[in-house]
């Protein structure tokens, strides 16, 4: 019997964030199956190079100034999916955390996969948040009366696009009640995969600060992080670089070092030396909370999101639950009275290794081929 033929469908490729790891490990296990995505930056995307990256009609017709402007092109995005002839292809898996998995069946006997990061944000779970953060310049005063009919109408066609989805699976467990609360749908957890191998416990001892790694955008909630610590005094080292970095930067006190973005080698030895990750952020998962486990450091967390799935509070860190810097402050002091072993850490990370990733999609993926 003849391989069945695999195609993955993906949003789009111009940065690399917590979601492009995990294409690229479902690429890895299905080799031979090209990528489709509506636009891709190839100077952006080095990891993707080699890789046969297909794109939709958007990366021709949008002017190249705009075309990675993603809020500006949901409805087009839906529509340059919907529009892809997938009918050579036997199995289709979509990994989206928008519009990728609007991409249609075309024959009798596909299948489609759909690895959810979380229904799309900006029509479902944060909404309310979205609508008061559109920016379109000077046009903003006119199209933002038209936002929630626009969003009425884009729910509609996210639903309508559910449909041609045979297997469902979530990344968290949030995720998975996302879907279950706005598709109507069962699903299947599977965590992101972690390299926790390359971080390797460090000897016990003194350790000096905090740290936090990602991408400087305003939603990580970096901020309360900063405020924190300079409140309190403590050195906080802050990886990575993004569009808030210098808004970050003026709220820091003296005790804060920004880094810029850093090599592997160097996020881990950062890691090594320090006494927790700060996690401030509600995320659909949280990689870098699972990542600072493996390095052997407690994650003082916001209690809501993906970090429910991988903090266990008092054992593994301390939850906060409220996003304000005094809740911060206190999970911090918190933090301070309690003694947490790395090696305990590192194997509580391990629930998340790459390898168990590896064989749940198989797994899935044979069942429905058998």
């Amino acid at each position: 019997m003849a391989k069945p033929k695999i195609a993955i469908t993906y949003d789009w490729l111009t940065s690399m964030g917590g979601a492009e790891p995990v294409l690229l490990a479902i690429h890895k296990l299905f080799p031979k199956a090209p990528i489709y995505t509506s636009v891709y930056n190839k100077s952006a995307m080095p990891a993707f190079h080699g890789i046969d990256v297909r794109t939709t009609y958007l990366e021709r017709k949008l002017p190249r100034f705009i075309r990675y402007k993603h809020v500006l092109w949901p409805v087009l995005r839906a529509h340059a999916f919907r529009k892809l002839d997938l009918s050579e292809f036997d199995i289709i898996i979509s990994t989206s955390s928008a519009e990728a998995k609007a991409v249609k069946k075309t024959r009798p006997g596909q299948i489609h996969v759909a690895y959810i990061h979380t229904p799309t944000r900006y029509y479902w779970s944060h909404y309310e948040e979205f609508k008061k953060e559109f920016n379109f310049g000077p046009l903003t005063l006119l199209i933002r009366p038209f936002i929630p009919l626009f969003v009425a109408w884009m729910r509609r066609l996210d639903l309508a696009s559910t449909k041609d989805i045979d297997v469902f699976i979530a990344n968290s467990t949030i995720t998975q009640k996302r879907i279950k609360k706005y598709y109507s749908k069962p699903s299947t957890v599977v965590h992101p995969p972690v390299d926790v191998d390359r971080f390797t416990p460090p000897p016990t001892g003194k350790r000096e600060g905090y740290v936090l790694w990602g991408r400087h955008v305003p939603y990580k909630r970096f901020d309360l992080a900063i405020q924190a610590c300079t409140q309190l005094g403590v050195p906080l080292t802050v990886m990575g670089s993004g569009p808030d970095t210098e808004r970050l930067k003026k709220l820091a006190g003296p005790t804060i070092e920004f880094t810029g973005r850093v090599s592997d080698e160097e996020l881990v030895a950062r890691a090594h030396k320090a006494k927790g990750f700060l996690f401030p952020n509600e995320e659909d998962f949280g990689i870098s909370a699972v990542e600072a486990l493996a390095a052997g450091i407690p994650v003082v967390a916001y209690q809501k999101g993906g970090a429910l799935d991988i903090v266990q509070d008092g054992e593994t860190g301390v939850f906060f639950k409220k996003q304000t810097v005094d809740s911060l402050v206190k999970a911090i002091q918190k933090a301070e009275t309690i003694t947490f072993r790395p090696a305990t850490l590192h194997r509580k990370a391990k629930r998340f290794d790459k390898g168990f990733f590896d064989t749940k999609m198989r797994k899935i993926i044979n069942d429905i081929t058998e």
